[in-house]
């Protein structure tokens, strides 16, 4: 009996942590921390065990370029399209967050160390270096 129980809390256990990986997969709506507008819609998925997420929709500001590249980005991101650009980099789980990883933001080509947590079923995206830091909130999109 205690083998049975032993055994059930085991499973128990590793099916929290791949709930807690699948979360966050899909899509979400990310919204300007200082605006509060909506900026893209990011699509999160898995790759080599690790979090990755691309930008697979841009809202258009005003004047800006329907279709832009990345012109002020210094890795192998250089002159690529925004749209379909891979931010967010090598997130590993950790309890009940991500980190480690990275994101990048394609206006002004820097990046940053980044978290992310759900909190109150949303997102939080945190980029900082040190520790100086930046945090939004981003939206599930279905």
């Amino acid at each position: 009996m205690t083998n049975l129980i032993l055994t059930f809390v085991f499973i128990v256990c590793l099916n929290s942590d791949s709930l807690a990986q699948n979360d966050v997969i899909g899509k979400w709506k990310t919204i300007d921390d200082e605006t509060g507008k909506a900026k893209s819609i990011v699509e999160l998925y898995m790759k080599d065990n690790e979090l990755y997420g691309k930008i697979i929709e841009l809202y258009q500001e005003s004047n800006a370029d329907p279709d832009p590249f990345c012109d002020a980005c210094t890795d192998d991101r250089k002159d690529q399209k925004v749209t379909g650009m891979e931010i967010l980099r090598n997130m590993e789980l950790n309890d009940d967050e991500w980190e480690d990883g990275t994101i990048c933001d394609p206006k002004n080509g820097k990046v940053y160390d980044c978290k992310l947590w759900l909190e109150n079923n949303q997102l939080q995206e945190r980029g900082y270096v040190a520790f100086f830091y930046r945090t939004q909130t981003w939206l599930r999109v279905n």
